[in-house]
């Protein structure tokens, strides 16, 4: 009896917490996104969160009267916040750091940490890694002298590289896997460019695999006056791990392949024919550039350092921000990064390394192109959630905005000029509707000075020439024309005629054209590419 007695008391005490759990005011999720699934899935069990809250999701924009700054407020939806909640506990474990520039920090590295490490443990460790990776890893007292210096003068770098690596090295792993590429080549990035995605070299080689601009167009990365793939973490090492596979088929050791990627293929063949026809690296190490001969000693010993890190006193496991914590949203008209950032309370220099490839911090929108913006998971669905409003306020302050972003420019169009008496820089920048900078950098000129006869390229919007409005013109078609040096080319476009392509030229007859062009008829194809003189 007192059994059935305190099960019936027990009935009645949980009905009692349940109705007042029904009467607790609704919450909502502004701003932020709970934390704690367990939390979270509570509040739906109990009726917490409204159906209303859960199909409604909406984009607030508030001014601070004491600071007249506009402020945003967004809110998720608990439901889909939980997925993602849920889906970074269950399968990664990890959280995401307040800023994502945590990750290069110095302070855990013991600056004073003793370098133990007799040749003969050396030997064995080496052996070890020579056992397990394709490269050649033995012992020579070169790649022994480069591991001493790397471990007591760079400490501080190694720690910063190997805190970064923890982002940038499970997207290598998963494009070098893809290609049938050795998982190792990741330390290349280390070699080449520090893991900075914008690094730059003197002779113009750019972003963690530094490519070339020719080379980078070759395998496909977009390089236009917005975007540049080199810098992009996923495009540009899709280009390498082909590179690198193509240079496999060419020389079948990897040693050489790494060697190929420094000093370029034909260094390594002069090498293998002056050595007399050696093709293992260290026999032909002395044959090759003075940088490449210290190429592969540091990329074995940054393989050792990152293979042997605790051995060494550095810290490997810490919670880092990691790839799989951020998705990619196809932007839907340009998004400008400052403005991302007013909006969702991420700081501008955490969107910048999450988005290196946008050169002027701002995202295009073409069309029949696809550009992303990448931003950590949570971030990433209040996006999703408010993107109607974000992009109409985005419209609207475009509007305001004076000066109008720069037209989308493909750097492979380009024409010619020829400088002439009166000329200078700004005068011929004016003319084609750019900048002296932008002169000056893609003719190499480290002065303002010209000289009458000088050529410089000019990159227009245009594949044929830079158009202007003539400024006396009455016509009621707006007439455009052109000024052209002594010999240019343009691309005939759809719906051109020799004599409208005339009427953009003054001076310049269909006669003309069709005398310089060898041109019979009157007919023109689209991409045709004319010669027009002064």
């Amino acid at each position: 009896m007192k059994i059935v007695l305190l099960l019936v008391l027990l009935l009645m005490l949980n009905a009692l917490a349940y109705s007042q759990q029904k009467t607790l005011p609704e919450t909502s999720t502004e701003n932020t996104i709970p934390a704690d699934s367990i939390a979270l899935i509570d509040n739906l069990a109990s009726g917490l969160i409204s159906e209303d809250s859960i199909s409604s999701p909406f984009f607030i924009k508030k001014t601070d009267s004491s600071t007249n700054k506009v402020k945003f407020i967004l809110k998720d939806l608990p439901l889909a916040a939980y997925y993602d909640s849920l889906t970074l506990r269950k399968f990664y474990g990890t959280g995401l750091y307040d800023s994502l520039q945590t990750i290069v920090g110095f302070k855990d590295v013991d600056l004073n940490f003793p370098i133990d490490l007799p040749t003969d443990t050396l030997k064995a460790r080496l052996a070890r890694l020579d056992a397990k990776t394709p490269f050649h890893v033995v012992y020579n007292p070169i790649l022994e002298q480069v591991i001493h210096t790397f471990l007591k003068k760079r400490r501080k770098s190694l720690q910063r590289l190997m805190n970064l690596s923890e982002y940038y090295f499970p997207l290598f792993e998963k494009e070098l896997d893809a290609q049938n590429v050795p998982l190792e080549i990741k330390y290349l990035a280390i070699i080449e460019s520090a893991l900075n995605p914008l690094a730059r070299s003197r002779v113009g080689a750019t972003g963690l695999w530094q490519f070339m601009f020719q080379t980078g167009k070759l395998y496909g990365l977009e390089l236009n006056s917005y975007v540049d793939d080199r810098s992009d973490p996923v495009k540009s090492t899709v280009a390498a791990t082909r590179y690198l596979s193509d240079m496999y088929q060419v020389f079948g050791d990897w040693d050489l392949v790494l060697a190929a990627y420094n000093s370029g293929p034909g260094n390594v063949n002069k090498a293998i024919r002056r050595s007399g026809g050696y093709q293992n690296y260290w026999n032909l190490r002395l044959y090759l550039p003075r940088e490449t001969q210290g190429y592969l000693p540091a990329f074995l010993a940054t393989m050792y350092i990152f293979e042997y890190a605790e051995q060494h006193g550095f810290e490997r496991g810490r919670e880092q921000i990691k790839l799989f914590e951020t998705d990619t949203i196809h932007v839907k008209q340009n998004l400008p990064l400052k403005k991302v950032s007013e909006i969702l309370g991420i700081s501008e220099d955490d969107l910048a390394f999450l988005n290196p490839s946008y050169k002027i911090k701002t995202i295009p929108y073409i069309k029949g192109k696809s550009y992303t913006l990448r931003l950590p998971k949570m971030h990433a669905g209040l996006f999703v959630n408010n993107e109607t409003d974000i992009y109409a306020y985005l419209k609207e302050e475009s509007e305001k905005t004076e000066k109008p972003l720069p037209e989308f420019t493909e750097l492979s169009s380009s024409t010619v000029y020829r400088v002439r008496s009166g000329d200078n820089l700004g005068a011929i920048a004016n003319r084609h509707g750019t900048t002296v900078n932008h002169l000056k950098r893609w003719n190499g000129l480290k002065s303002n000075m010209l000289r009458v006869g000088q050529r410089l390229t000019i990159y227009t919007n245009n594949p044929g020439v830079k158009t202007v409005k003539t400024e006396n013109s009455t016509r009621t078609d707006n007439i455009k024309t052109a000024e052209i040096s002594d010999e240019m080319h343009y691309i005939v476009r759809s719906g051109d005629s020799l004599w409208s392509i005339s009427q953009k030229f003054p001076g310049i007859s269909v006669e003309d054209i069709k005398k310089w062009n060898d041109i019979r008829g009157n007919k023109l194809k689209p991409g045709m590419k004319l010669k027009l003189k002064s």
